[in-house]
């Protein structure tokens, strides 16, 4: 048995390239050895779209230990669950920077394009594998996620195109509307908590200067959050102080005027400044441009926190 899992804090580009990778290659091998997992809850997208497009959730697993198991959608230690250090693993599929050493040989496949899903849609594409309605819908679902419905600088000519394709085939008039849909259940914060809101999609980086923790949310107002500000800068402190972080990020994306406002519990405020290139007030600032942690935000931590 291979257990093929995203990353901890799953988000939907990391659940749905396990239950397709795992789909492509019992098809591929005419096996039926490889079983999707995820390495943590799935935060409230994911779980409408895994069930809207006829899927169960995943096995959630604690720990590697012991197991086979391939990686899709991050390769870097600090994001693989718990126990992996005594796993075996098998093989990557990732579209982020590459930052993993293994003491073997293994399947290792990282493409620079918008989502980890574009990479295993086109495996389905090139190779003539069967895809149906509901498979293709969910494999464009994680790609409108991962590409910001393709505004994001992490989004490339082959996402767009393969993004044409899958809506033929999973019968999507409109794959922008459908974007736009899955962006409002991912915005809508009312009854989240502070805590909720932070790790919808956070992933952890281990910087010269230390550990740091970033998470995103996207939303289509960002006067959503003003009420939740205070309570969310309360938690990242609270993260900060008791997870042993250097600092922690939230950056709350406004995918229609195109710019993120950071929220920021930091022990360098002067660094942090200059890696946003802004002045912090309250903790805070509005960044215009902003859409990507992957192409945007980590580089700019990388420029400062890990020279």
């Amino acid at each position: 048995m291979i257990y093929v899992i995203g990353h901890k804090s799953p988000d939907l580009d990391s659940v749905a390239a396990a239950i397709v990778l795992a789909d492509l290659k019992n098809k591929l091998e005419k096996t039926d050895e490889y079983i999707p997992a995820i390495a943590g809850e799935p935060n409230k997208e994911t779980d409408c779209c895994v069930g809207k497009f006829g899927f169960k959730m995943p096995e959630k697993l604690e720990t590697l230990k012991g197991k086979k198991v391939f990686l899709v959608d991050h390769n870097e230690e600090s994001q693989i669950q718990d126990g992996f250090a005594e796993a075996e693993i098998v093989g990557v599929i990732d579209h982020h920077k590459i930052n993993f050493k293994c003491e073997k040989p293994i399947e290792f496949k990282n493409l620079p394009w918008g989502a980890t899903c574009t990479i295993l849609a086109r495996q389905y594409l090139n190779k003539n594998i069967e895809l149906n309605k509901n498979l293709a819908g969910l494999i464009l679902s994680a790609i409108l996620v991962d590409t910001v419905i393709t505004k994001s600088p992490t989004c490339t000519d082959i996402d767009k195109e393969v993004i044409e394709k899958l809506a033929k085939i999973a019968v999507v008039d409109d794959w922008k509307a459908m974007g736009m849909e899955i962006f409002k259940v991912r915005g809508a914060v009312a009854e989240m908590s502070a805590e909720q809101i932070i790790k919808n999609d956070f992933k952890d980086f281990a910087f010269k200067a230390g550990k740091f923790g970033i998470g995103q949310i996207e939303t289509v107002d960002l006067n959503d959050f003003s009420a939740k500000e205070e309570s969310l800068t309360a938690e990242l402190a609270k993260m900060q102080a008791e997870g042993g972080y250097h600092s922690v990020i939230l950056f709350i994306t406004d995918i229609i005027n195109e710019g993120s406002k950071f929220l920021v519990a930091t022990s360098d405020a002067d660094a942090m400044e200059k890696a946003l290139n802004g002045k912090l007030v309250d903790n805070k600032i509005y960044i215009p441009g902003i859409l990507s942690r992957k192409k945007q935000v980590v580089p700019m931590m990388t420029e400062v926190f890990d020279k």
